[in-house]
């Protein structure tokens, strides 16, 4: 089996499995491979870095798998802002209102993200109104 970095025409990006590089030929020629995020099937293979396994000798410390799930959470996360932020509407710190007005009928059904107090978001929740938070991730690199 082997993992791709796939993109839609949408630049859309996701990871599928493939048998092998032909099954992955063979998948995207007959419009068999859709976009998760838009369902396009015009689908090619994105860039992606290579994964050198260290040998048996080098094995890795606790420590070191600890920092490789930390940064792969923090890339998640970060893809996850940019979706949203390529995606959804910004009503900044109106957030809470905006969201009750699209949960009760008062205004188009759409994604929205902006800002909310711990306050706010508990009271949507105690409506019955999800909300996600995504966190505002700095780097020092």
């Amino acid at each position: 089996m082997i993992r791709y970095s796939v993109r839609c025409k949408n630049t859309h990006e996701f990871e599928a499995w493939f048998k092998d590089s032909a099954a992955f030929d063979a998948q995207a020629k007959s419009g068999d491979i859709a976009c998760p995020h838009c369902g396009n099937t015009k689908v090619e293979k994105a860039p992606m870095s290579p994964r050198i396994n260290k040998s048996s000798s080098s094995a890795t410390t606790p420590e070191a798998r600890a920092r490789e799930v930390a940064e792969r959470i923090l890339e998640v996360a970060q893809q996850m802002r940019k979706e949203v932020e390529a995606n959804c509407d910004y009503v900044g710190d109106q957030f809470a209102d905006e969201a009750r007005r699209i949960h009760y009928g008062e205004a188009d059904e759409r994604g929205i993200y902006g800002e909310a107090t711990d306050e706010e978001t508990q009271e949507l929740d105690e409506e019955g109104i999800e909300v996600f938070r995504i966190p505002n991730i700095r780097r020092n690199s």
